[in-house]
């Protein structure tokens, strides 16, 4: 009689601290699981607590309730298939990143997280201690070793596993996202089935939480490293996975195939699914912006309205004197091809009075970006008016190239509570809008076609703040800014090392001159989706304060 093993992947969106609602949401999966007569459930990492707990983790009241929400939903399932779920697991004075295996009611076995990630957006050795290796532990016919996510990235937990019995590799992870993740996994997981022998499975979350977005993006290898299974990236999914027993042990039978997205796709799909996600676990139903006629408030308004749909989406145009008639039909035109509502504010009036009042200290200067900053500001102040009364998040629009130099007035177009491209290199907005206007996908909630007008995409970068002011009058070219930014924040170079790759001298010391001294400014930004390997905030962490500069 033919041996088989059904295996139920349960890639779901969990939210931190949602103790109960991610019990909910356990509990569905396994009655899923059970009718599909699978003989396991396997949710990903830390998912009664949501993943990244951070900090929230170490207060002792949480870890207890989280434990205890464990322990009731895992005593309470039974007449059905074992169900793996991580959380949290206080022993000893050590606190550990665990993963709860339970049968029928019953407790059988506790995984204990072992290599503890540091490294980029990682924190663990300041939340965790360092669990031994464990060993496999049967469930039905087969051996299970779990091996939690990083414990999946070096050879010794999973050749452990192998060498104490275990038959089929489940991995748990929290996973997050960044472009070219996937191939990047693949990769570490190929190199365990090789090494070990044995069918892998990998359970991924998926979801926003905060800054960093998890991809989902689940699959499973059979022995030799060939791929059976991709479920999709950014969506939720349940997927029953048969394993058959042969002679060369367990191999997992061919099921669903997801095509995974291109890089484009893919960061589109995390800017939407971030902010969709954070609206929604943080109570937003509706999202309001300073629609300026440019193309940075024109695709922030695109993926608000993909993300909750046009008719939850406020633009509001603000213009003074130096707003061209070219921008406001701009604005207009873009917020009527999205189908959201566009509201004009006029800040003339606002500006004058400021002016008047500070006169009589201004007096003698010369106008300079103090007068430019006072319109922003006043943008902010009105935009943030708006979403007190009617309880509309206040998106921010910078993209990184700004974000990186400070191209932005603090108070001003830096306020607001999110911003979908903070991630978003300036060359990197414009090829995405123009990805944008030629795919449609049906997870987008907007229009479909052209909503981006293409005047928007081709026409001058510029803030508005004085007569014929472009971003060229302060920044060098976006495509050699970009390349400089580049190489300083994700590569670390030197700048002899960018000069050698023909850029000149005195543009790259610019360049890390406003890097540096913009630091401050970050610190105080709104969050955004992490889409690159080297985001602003936990992966990349400098001093406000720093005196240093590269030499040439």
């Amino acid at each position: 009689m033919t041996e088989r093993f059904r295996l139920t992947i349960g890639q779901l969106n969990a939210t931190v601290g949602d103790l109960p609602g991610n019990a909910a949401k356990a509990r569905e999966a396994w009655e899923q699981a059970r009718d599909a007569g699978a003989d396991m459930l396997a949710l990903p990492e830390m998912f009664i607590t949501g993943y990244q707990t951070q900090d929230l983790v170490l207060k002792p009241a949480f870890t207890r309730q989280a434990v205890e929400a464990v322990m009731e939903l895992g005593t309470s399932l039974t007449g059905g298939p074992a169900i793996g779920i991580g959380g949290p697991w206080p022993e000893g004075g050590k606190l550990y990143n665990a993963y709860f295996v339970f049968r029928d009611g019953a407790l059988v076995a506790r995984v204990l997280k072992h290599h503890l990630p540091h490294k980029q957006l990682f924190d663990e050795l300041r939340l965790f201690d360092s669990g031994p290796i464990s060993g496999p532990y049967p469930v039905g016919p087969a051996r299970i070793g779990s091996p939690i996510c990083e414990d999946s990235w070096y050879p010794d937990v999973a050749e452990t596993l192998e060498e104490t019995g275990a038959e089929i590799l489940v991995v748990p992870n929290g996973s997050p996202y960044h472009r070219e993740k996937l191939d990047l996994r693949m990769g570490h997981m190929v190199g365990r089935v090789v090494e070990t022998g044995l069918p892998l499975v990998y359970v991924n979350m998926v979801g926003g939480q905060d800054d960093q977005l998890y991809d989902g993006a689940s699959f499973v290898l059979n022995p030799g490293g060939k791929k059976v299974v991709q479920l999709p990236a950014f969506e939720e999914a349940i997927a029953h996975v048969d394993f058959i027993r042969g002679d060369d042990g367990w191999q997992a039978q061919p099921g669903q195939m997801a095509v995974q997205p291109d890089a484009w796709e893919q960061d589109y799909f995390a800017m939407m699914l971030g902010l969709r996600d954070y609206l929604r676990k943080s109570g937003f139903r509706k999202v309001v912006l300073g629609m300026s006629g440019g193309i940075d408030s024109a695709l922030v308004a695109t993926i608000a309205a993909d993300a909750i749909g046009p008719e939850n989406v406020r633009c509001v145009m603000l213009p003074s004197e130096y707003t061209s008639q070219i921008s406001l039909d701009d604005a207009a035109d873009c917020a009527t091809r999205l189908g959201a509502r566009l509201d004009t504010v006029h800040i003339e009036g606002a500006r004058d009075a400021v002016g008047d009042a500070l006169a009589h200290l201004m007096e003698g200067t010369k106008p300079d970006t103090t007068e430019e900053n006072i319109q922003s500001r006043l943008r902010g102040v009105m935009l943030m008016a708006i979403s007190n009364k009617f309880g509309e998040m206040l998106l921010t629009t910078g993209n990184k190239s700004e974000v990186a130099v400070g191209y932005a007035t603090i108070y001003g177009d830096m306020a607001g509570g999110y911003n979908p491209i903070k991630d978003l290199y300036k060359t990197r907005v414009f090829e995405t809008c123009r990805w944008r206007n030629a795919n449609h996908r049906d997870w987008m909630l907007g229009n479909p076609g052209e909503i981006i007008p293409p005047r928007i995409i081709s026409k001058p970068p510029s803030a508005e703040l004085r007569p014929d002011q472009k971003d060229e009058d302060s920044l060098p070219p976006y495509e050699v800014l970009d390349a400089i930014l580049e190489g300083l924040v994700e590569k670390d170079l030197a700048l002899v090392d960018l000069v050698e790759q023909g850029f000149d001298a005195d543009t790259v010391r610019q360049v890390e001159k406003l890097l540096y001294i913009s630091e401050w400014k970050r610190y105080q930004a709104a969050p955004g989706p992490r889409i690159s390997p080297r985001a602003f905030w936990l992966d990349r962490r400098y001093p406000l304060v720093n005196r240093w500069r590269d030499k040439l």
